[in-house]
């Protein structure tokens, strides 16, 4: 009898736990995520072959990295550009694979590791962006 009312006891305190506690979240991106991403980064590699600055500035969330001294495309093309789209880094970035996260906010975020540097793209209310380049620890 003891045995049952401690099975029950369990069981009405399992119920009570939320869903999300009892299993971790997947990292991995939703199918419409997935496929949004897919479209932007074929566009962004698109212009990295073609080392087409003022294309990446249009695809970057500007101003860069919330700098007011980056906040037209003209300013990202000699200031993140140039020097951070070394002919190395457009081919890394055209071949490595991206991968997905979520920011602080919740957002859907693919970033690649490129020597250095790691570029983060954001999904924004604008779709995917440029939104981050930051330091390979």
């Amino acid at each position: 009898m003891k045995l049952v009312s401690c099975a029950a006891l369990a069981a009405a305190l399992l119920s009570i736990i939320p869903a999300s506690a009892q299993a971790p979240k997947s990292a991995a991106a939703s199918a419409a995520a997935q496929k949004e991403f897919n479209g932007f980064i074929a566009k962004f590699r698109a212009a990295l072959k073609a080392n087409d600055a003022a294309a990446i500035a249009g695809m970057a969330k500007l101003p860069f990295q919330n700098d007011a001294a980056i906040a037209d495309a003209a300013q990202f093309r000699a200031k993140v550009y140039k020097p951070d789209f070394t002919a190395k880094t457009r081919a890394c970035l055209q071949r490595e694979k991206p991968v997905h996260d979520r920011d602080g906010d919740g957002n859907h975020t693919f970033s690649i590791g490129c020597g250095d540097n790691i570029f983060v793209f954001t999904r924004t209310a604008a779709g995917f962006l440029l939104t981050d380049i930051a330091m390979n620890d």
